[in-house]
């Protein structure tokens, strides 16, 4: 079953009120996750958004012969004291997410096995810096029947050195949680800066693991021998695309909009981008509030994806539709996926005028007025992009594959509406 969005547009009038919540950080929540399995006794996990993802990840842990409790917006994982370590194909095939369990589950139990893992379809995202990273972490790696497996004749990981060709927050984290009981020390080079990394880093070391650098390019980490024990709960910290979506959401059709529960900090480049195209705002210390000053059109400015703290690349579908309202020409340039501006397409058929060069570059004329359409969210981030169009576009549109929105943020259509949005879900037919 996959349900629809039905979005009556506001014309371009920004009459949008209120104030609207972040929740906790998917991308942090997944990982934290992951790592319950580093640990002896349960390990409570809080402020867990309520997202599909979520679900999925807590499936694939219980698979795995993990317990899961919840209440509310906890979570108690009860990690088993044997795994075999084998993924199911249904749930890793379609969440990217859960190759980061690999780590923990090779580190802890000496053996994984698991199908490529699936996710949005973004473009080529292969898996030899997993692969080539076990190998020299002393773990034995075969491919048979569909299947990657690995395991570890010694009974424990060796520390060494990585060096990643590529900045990759999965593999960053990944191998930190990897080494946590690995022995000897591992030092991981050209490692991803992201927020969660750190703030994943700073729970572990609370327990027991000794990790140096997390939130730098260079991480070390001495491994211990036992597994580590929960001194103090996971809280999740505010989910910083989730905060970036809400503000451009604010830019383009805001009366006045305040962001509660969020890190301003996380969202610098955004906030940049935006101010200097005319959003008139204010920034507090766990708020953003958004104002109309009267300005009826902002300018173009030109983004370029990067690793954080550059502008972030799930928030590029997003912007694009804001760019769409800025006079002038603005260039996007994706720097991170391949195939991330195949959502454009669907935006030129509500009228932008937006203009591929490459796989990599887009060019945006405008302001443009948008008129709705019938629309198919292709995955997370283009799907909220879709609702953004909807909303500031004139007439009623259709969103369908809502699923996909649905795996990233909770409860999206509920949340808007408090802002004035008409947004209903269709159930879809089972």
């Amino acid at each position: 079953m996959n349900d629809s969005f039905i979005i009556k547009g506001l014309a371009g009038r920004k009459t949008l009120k209120g104030k609207i919540a972040v929740n906790g950080a998917k991308n942090a929540v997944l990982k934290a996750l992951a790592a319950s399995f580093l640990f002896k006794g349960e390990v409570f996990i809080k402020n867990v958004p309520h997202i599909k993802d979520v679900s999925m990840m807590v499936s694939l842990l219980e698979s795995l012969g993990a317990t899961v409790g919840k209440k509310n917006r906890t979570l108690v994982v009860y990690p088993p004291k044997k795994s075999d370590g084998h993924f199911g194909d249904m749930i890793a095939k379609r969440l990217r997410a859960s190759i980061v369990v690999s780590g923990p589950i090779l580190a802890r139990y000496g053996a994984v096995s698991f199908p490529h893992p699936g996710g949005c379809v973004l473009g080529a995202r292969p898996i030899d810096l997993f692969l080539e990273g076990y190998k020299k972490m002393g773990a034995r790696v075969s491919v048979k029947g569909g299947y990657y497996h690995m395991h570890v004749p010694s009974g424990r990981l060796k520390g060494t050195t990585l060096f990643f060709k590529n900045q990759s927050v999965g593999a960053t984290e990944t191998f930190m949680m990897a080494a946590v009981l690995a022995e000897g020390k591992t030092i991981l080079k050209n490692c991803a800066c992201e927020p969660e990394i750190a703030h994943l880093a700073e729970f572990l070391n609370s327990c027991g693991a000794h990790i140096k650098g997390a939130g730098t390019h260079t991480i070390e980490i001495r491994g211990v021998k036992n597994p580590l024990r929960v001194r103090k709960a996971y809280t999740t910290l505010p989910d910083r695309l989730e905060t970036g979506s809400f503000l451009i959401l604010a830019a383009l059709a805001g009366k006045d909009i305040t962001i509660t529960q969020c890190n301003p900090g996380h969202v610098e480049a955004l906030i940049e981008v935006l101010s200097l195209s005319g959003v008139t705002m204010k920034v507090g210390k766990d708020t953003l509030r958004v104002y109309n000053n009267g300005r009826k059109v902002f300018q173009a400015a030109d983004i370029k994806t990067h690793e954080y703290p550059g502008f972030p690349t799930d928030l590029q579908a997003p912007m694009a539709v804001f760019l769409s309202q800025a006079k002038g020409s603005s260039l996007i340039f994706e720097t991170i996926f391949e195939a991330r501006l195949e959502y454009v397409k669907e935006l030129v058929h509500m009228g932008a005028d937006i203009s591929i060069c490459d796989p990599h570059r887009a060019i945006v004329e405008g302001p443009t007025k948008l008129v709705g359409r019938k629309l198919e969210s292709p995955d997370i981030r283009a799907g909220l992009a879709f609702i953004l169009a909807a909303i500031i576009a004139r007439d009623e549109s259709i969103i369908h594959n809502v699923d996909k929105i649905d795996r990233g943020y909770e409860r999206v259509e509920e949340r808007l509406s408090l802002l004035g949005v008409s947004i209903l879900r269709v159930p879809g037919k089972a």
